[in-house]
């Protein structure tokens, strides 16, 4: 078994999670993570960039060491992270109070006055958590709380995943993140739902950058699509499909 698929089982076992458990949090299917585990597929990097996150771990660690061998050092390690973490104080950022973040996101004294909770499933990290309201990420619907960890590198943001932008030109949004390699001090804002169109920020409007980890919303909330909605969404799918195949042609 290769260290990387016997690391990944150690730690699921670790964590005790099943397969299709550790599969959904890696977005995966429970399938590949098998594979992985029986040695029949090499995890690709992006799958072990995820498990390094979610364990805190290094990729080194995952691809050259046994973990399963060095149990004591690492939960001892992961023991102290917890406690230097302050119990993971996530503070709460609602809606009514995303305007004034803009201005008190680096002033201690704002963000004391602002309510906290924890989550224990999170390993140590720096967290926030902030009310979203709208539809442009649907499925997700207007009054989820996004609990993101704080991106102190610009360099670190990962294509296609979901992040809480804080910036002076746009305010507090949740959307998906796409890097321009060609263009290194823009970033473009994409929505989950199709009939908001991309947008672009740049790098040095951007206050804070805080990865989404977990999504809290009210049980029994279902989203609901009304006809105009469906009918725009269409639309735009279709229209998407012409400039495709414009280009291709």
């Amino acid at each position: 078994m290769s260290l990387a698929g016997q690391n990944l089982k150690y730690l699921r076992k670790l964590r005790g999670l099943t397969q299709e458990e550790f599969a959904t949090r890696l977005g995966i299917k429970r399938s590949l993570l098998g594979a992985y585990e029986e040695e029949r597929a090499d995890p690709r990097f992006e799958v072990l960039e995820t498990v390094s996150d979610l364990f805190k771990v290094s990729l080194d660690e995952l691809m050259r060491s046994d973990l399963s061998e060095q149990k004591g050092s690492y939960l001892a390690k992961r023991r102290a992270q917890k406690m230097a973490a302050d119990k993971n104080e996530i503070t709460f950022v609602p809606v009514k109070a995303a305007a004034g973040y803009l201005n008190g996101y680096a002033d201690p004294e704002f963000i004391d006055e602002l309510n906290t909770f924890t989550l224990p499933m999170l390993a140590p990290g720096n967290y926030r958590a902030f009310e979203i309201v709208g539809d442009s990420m649907m499925p997700t619907p207007s009054g989820s709380v996004i609990v993101g960890e704080k991106v102190d590198d610009m360099e670190s943001v990962k294509n296609n995943q979901t992040y809480i932008v804080i910036s002076r030109t746009e305010g507090v949004v949740y959307k998906r993140v796409m890097k321009n390699n060609r263009v290194k001090n823009k970033l473009t804002l994409v929505s989950d739902n199709p009939t908001y169109q991309p947008y672009t920020v740049n790098t040095d409007e951007v206050l804070e950058l805080w990865q989404a980890q977990m999504i809290l919303s009210k049980a029994n909330v279902q989203t609901r699509w009304d006809v105009n909605q469906l009918a725009g969404l269409v639309s735009n799918l279709q229209e998407q499909v012409s400039s495709l195949k414009k280009k291709l042609n």
